[in-house]
């Protein structure tokens, strides 16, 4: 992967002594364009890079030199060979990707010290529009992996964190493979805060609105041709939740999305719909429900119902798992720190 990759240990003279020397790594990458991606548009992924991992990153050319702590600079040069893996693999590397593969090489460094540079750690899923599709931190990596080990899966967190994304991509692979013979599609129809009013059309047109975020899902790991097929001949359903009553579901991959919407009554009406053959993938954010004051989330009734049952899985994903713009991880971090602050008790 690399022509050359040199190492010093050096004291700093003027550096406080935290008992650990400065160290400089130096990188040289074979091919100057794959380099390029990797150390992004006027080098933004180098710069995140020394943000998040406390560094000093100079790129020149094909070559990249790190300086800083021993620990910082290993753990930066690990998250440059997992990008230029991916870049040599013909995938995309963005943003959110470095903030990935720092996660990856962080559990890389602690489980596999002899590991090979770029080595696989975290879970993936394949389709035949998009290719390898990786997990970007340890919560996605746990998510994909109960997605494959378990029947029915529940997932809450913020937005952001790639829980739907994810879920029809993993939807999607199942369909490819032969596993399931449908993909069934469902979201509570409740307005965020919203009156929509009477919505014209046949049904799919009156929920297409409430669905739009899983057709984007749909749209990127299938042909758009695919999928319009797929919805006229059945084999993608979609259907607002109140549909799902007395259907018995065999052979399918059910996703039900914002679920945090749902009541006790329809969660249960919907969990009791799976058949034999079939996968249930339920997520929502418990902490975003649109239910009127007072009613309680089945979402959040079921997890604490069902999570201890053998056959169930659970992914819990933080403010820290969001893979969105920067931005967003800070948005949601300031909202759930006020409803913290919102929580405790008030002394009297």
């Amino acid at each position: 992967m690399t022509l050359d990759r040199e190492r010093r240990v050096f004291e700093q003279p003027d550096a406080p002594r935290s008992g650990e020397p400065e160290a400089e790594v130096t990188l040289a990458f074979e091919d100057n364009r794959y380099a390029s991606l990797v150390f992004g548009l006027y080098d933004q992924h180098l710069a995140k890079i020394e943000r998040r991992l406390g560094v000093s990153c100079f790129a020149n050319g094909n070559h990249v030199t790190l300086k800083g702590r021993s620990e910082s600079c290993e753990h930066a040069r690990r998250v440059l060979e997992i990008l230029y893996g991916r870049v040599q693999l013909g995938q995309n590397v963005g943003l959110g990707d470095v903030d990935g593969a720092i996660q990856e090489s962080a559990r890389q460094g602690s489980l596999f010290p002899e590991a090979e540079p770029g080595r696989a750690v975290f879970e993936q899923i394949s389709t035949r529009r998009r290719g390898p599709v990786r997990a970007r931190n340890l919560a996605q990596d746990l998510y994909l992996r109960a997605l494959k080990r378990h029947e029915l899966v529940f997932a809450e967190g913020p937005a952001g964190t790639g829980k739907t994304w994810l879920a029809v991509g993993h939807a999607v692979s199942l369909l490819e493979q032969g596993a399931v013979e449908r993909i069934i599609l469902s979201r509570p129809a409740v307005e965020a805060g919203e009156r929509l009013g009477f919505l014209p059309g046949d049904m799919r047109e009156k929920v297409d609105p409430y669905l739009r975020p899983i057709y984007d899902g749909l749209h990127d790991f299938m042909d758009p041709r695919m999928v319009e097929r797929g919805i006229q001949t059945g084999m993608i359903e979609v259907a607002p939740l109140a549909f799902m009553r007395g259907r018995t579901l065999t052979k399918a991959c059910v996703l039900l999305d914002e679920a945090q919407n749902a009541t006790s009554m329809q969660m249960k009406m919907f969990l009791t719909r799976l058949g034999d053959g079939s996968r249930m993938i339920v997520n929502g954010d418990p902490s975003q429900t649109d239910l009127p004051p007072g009613q309680k989330s089945g979402l959040s009734e079921a997890i604490a119902l069902l999570s201890n049952i053998e056959g169930v899985g659970r992914v819990k994903f933080a403010e820290g798992d969001v893979v969105r713009h920067d931005l967003v991880r800070q948005i949601v971090g300031a909202y759930e720190a006020a409803g913290r602050e919102k929580a405790k008790p008030r002394e009297p």
